[in-house]
Protein backbone atom coordinates (compact mmCIF):
# COMPACT_ATOMS: atom_id res chain seq x y z
CA UNK A 1 0.00 0.00 0.00
CA UNK A 2 1.97 2.99 -0.93
CA UNK A 3 1.38 6.02 0.67
CA UNK A 4 2.10 9.98 0.51
CA UNK A 5 3.94 12.38 2.87
CA UNK A 6 2.00 12.17 5.99
CA UNK A 7 3.53 15.16 7.83
CA UNK A 8 2.28 15.81 11.44
CA UNK A 9 -0.58 13.01 11.09
CA UNK A 10 -2.15 11.01 13.56
CA UNK A 11 -2.53 7.39 12.42
CA UNK A 12 -4.33 4.30 13.76
CA UNK A 13 -3.45 0.97 12.00
CA UNK A 14 -6.20 -1.31 12.89
CA UNK A 15 -5.65 -5.16 12.36
CA UNK A 16 -1.84 -4.27 12.90
CA UNK A 17 -0.22 -7.38 12.73
CA UNK A 18 3.72 -6.62 12.85
CA UNK A 19 3.13 -2.84 12.36
CA UNK A 20 4.05 -2.85 8.51
CA UNK A 21 1.41 0.40 7.76
CA UNK A 22 1.84 2.64 10.75
CA UNK A 23 5.69 1.66 10.49
CA UNK A 24 5.25 3.07 6.78
CA UNK A 25 3.44 5.99 7.62
CA UNK A 26 5.87 6.95 10.68
CA UNK A 27 8.29 6.79 8.26
CA UNK A 28 6.48 9.48 5.74
CA UNK A 29 6.10 11.76 8.82
CA UNK A 30 3.43 11.06 10.82
CA UNK A 31 3.57 12.43 14.15
CA UNK A 32 2.27 9.12 15.88
CA UNK A 33 0.62 5.70 15.31
CA UNK A 34 -1.78 3.95 17.31
CA UNK A 35 -1.34 0.25 16.78
CA UNK A 36 -4.25 -2.03 17.01
CA UNK A 37 -4.17 -6.05 17.07
CA UNK A 38 -5.09 -8.58 19.62
CA UNK A 39 -3.18 -11.85 18.40
CA UNK A 40 -0.28 -12.45 20.97
CA UNK A 41 2.39 -13.11 18.28
CA UNK A 42 2.01 -10.35 16.41
CA UNK A 43 2.15 -8.14 19.42
CA UNK A 44 5.67 -9.54 19.97
CA UNK A 45 6.58 -8.78 16.15
CA UNK A 46 5.34 -5.34 16.36
CA UNK A 47 7.27 -4.27 19.88
CA UNK A 48 10.05 -5.67 18.47
CA UNK A 49 9.94 -3.92 15.46
CA UNK A 50 9.07 -0.72 16.60
CA UNK A 51 12.08 -0.97 19.37
CA UNK A 52 14.70 -1.91 16.66
CA UNK A 53 13.43 0.95 14.73
CA UNK A 54 13.58 3.14 17.63
CA UNK A 55 10.23 4.28 16.83
CA UNK A 56 8.33 2.97 20.44
CA UNK A 57 8.37 7.11 21.52
CA UNK A 58 6.06 7.78 18.66
CA UNK A 59 3.59 4.98 19.05
CA UNK A 60 0.81 3.17 21.23
CA UNK A 61 -0.17 -0.15 21.42
CA UNK A 62 -3.55 -1.47 21.99
CA UNK A 63 -4.70 -5.09 22.53
CA UNK A 64 -7.90 -4.96 21.48
CA UNK A 65 -10.18 -7.15 19.84
CA UNK A 66 -12.17 -5.28 16.77
CA UNK A 67 -14.59 -7.53 16.00
CA UNK A 68 -15.76 -7.25 19.40
CA UNK A 69 -15.50 -3.64 20.55
CA UNK A 70 -14.08 -0.42 19.03
CA UNK A 71 -15.32 1.77 21.86
CA UNK A 72 -11.52 1.79 24.28
CA UNK A 73 -10.65 3.58 21.17
CA UNK A 74 -13.30 6.25 20.40
CA UNK A 75 -11.40 9.39 20.98
CA UNK A 76 -8.12 8.14 19.09
CA UNK A 77 -10.53 7.12 15.96
CA UNK A 78 -12.19 10.55 16.65
CA UNK A 79 -9.15 12.34 16.30
CA UNK A 80 -7.09 10.39 13.60
CA UNK A 81 -6.34 12.03 10.11
CA UNK A 82 -5.83 8.46 8.88
CA UNK A 83 -6.86 5.14 9.10
CA UNK A 84 -5.22 1.94 8.02
CA UNK A 85 -6.85 -1.50 7.76
CA UNK A 86 -5.18 -4.63 6.62
CA UNK A 87 -7.97 -7.32 7.84
CA UNK A 88 -7.02 -11.32 7.63
CA UNK A 89 -8.08 -12.12 3.88
CA UNK A 90 -11.33 -13.58 3.19
CA UNK A 91 -13.06 -13.20 6.56
CA UNK A 92 -15.24 -10.59 5.25
CA UNK A 93 -13.91 -8.06 8.25
CA UNK A 94 -12.55 -5.31 5.29
CA UNK A 95 -16.36 -4.58 4.75
CA UNK A 96 -17.51 -5.05 8.46
CA UNK A 97 -14.78 -2.73 9.84
CA UNK A 98 -15.45 -0.18 7.34
CA UNK A 99 -19.42 -0.07 7.64
CA UNK A 100 -18.62 0.02 11.70
CA UNK A 101 -16.50 2.81 11.19
CA UNK A 102 -19.26 4.58 9.28
CA UNK A 103 -21.92 3.50 11.23
CA UNK A 104 -20.53 4.53 14.49
CA UNK A 105 -19.67 7.79 13.98
CA UNK A 106 -16.45 7.46 15.69
CA UNK A 107 -14.37 8.85 13.04
CA UNK A 108 -13.85 12.34 12.71
CA UNK A 109 -14.95 14.59 9.50
CA UNK A 110 -11.23 14.92 8.32
CA UNK A 111 -10.60 11.14 8.32
CA UNK A 112 -9.31 9.18 5.41
CA UNK A 113 -9.27 5.19 5.99
CA UNK A 114 -6.78 2.61 3.69
CA UNK A 115 -8.05 -0.61 3.17
CA UNK A 116 -6.05 -3.33 1.61
CA UNK A 117 -8.61 -6.23 1.25
CA UNK A 118 -8.88 -9.12 -1.34
CA UNK A 119 -9.88 -8.39 -4.49
CA UNK A 120 -13.19 -10.65 -4.03
CA UNK A 121 -14.24 -8.71 -1.27
CA UNK A 122 -16.56 -6.75 -1.74
CA UNK A 123 -16.73 -2.63 -0.11
CA UNK A 124 -19.36 -0.32 -0.70
CA UNK A 125 -18.80 2.62 -2.61
CA UNK A 126 -20.46 4.74 0.08
CA UNK A 127 -21.77 4.12 3.74
CA UNK A 128 -22.81 6.16 6.33
CA UNK A 129 -21.36 9.22 5.58
CA UNK A 130 -17.64 7.43 4.11
CA UNK A 131 -17.12 7.72 0.20
CA UNK A 132 -14.88 5.62 -1.76
CA UNK A 133 -12.48 8.15 -3.78
CA UNK A 134 -9.82 5.62 -4.67
CA UNK A 135 -9.28 2.70 -5.57
CA UNK A 136 -6.65 0.18 -7.16
CA UNK A 137 -6.11 -3.34 -7.83
CA UNK A 138 -2.33 -4.90 -7.20
CA UNK A 139 -3.00 -8.46 -8.34
CA UNK A 140 -5.25 -10.14 -5.99
CA UNK A 141 -5.10 -7.43 -3.69
CA UNK A 142 -6.94 -4.02 -3.66
CA UNK A 143 -6.33 -0.65 -2.14
CA UNK A 144 -9.80 1.35 -1.31
CA UNK A 145 -9.16 4.84 0.16
CA UNK A 146 -12.33 6.68 1.42
CA UNK A 147 -13.15 10.08 2.82
CA UNK A 148 -15.92 11.71 4.52
CA UNK A 149 -18.77 12.03 1.79
CA UNK A 150 -19.60 15.98 1.56
CA UNK A 151 -22.95 17.04 2.95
Amino acid sequence: MALEPLDGLLVVDLFAGSGALGIEALSRGARHAHFVERERGALAALETNLEALGLRDRTTIWKLDLERDLRPIRSVLAAADLVLLDPPYRKDLAAATVTVLAESKLLGTHARVIVEHHGKDVLPESIAGLKRTRQRRYGETVVSTYASAPG
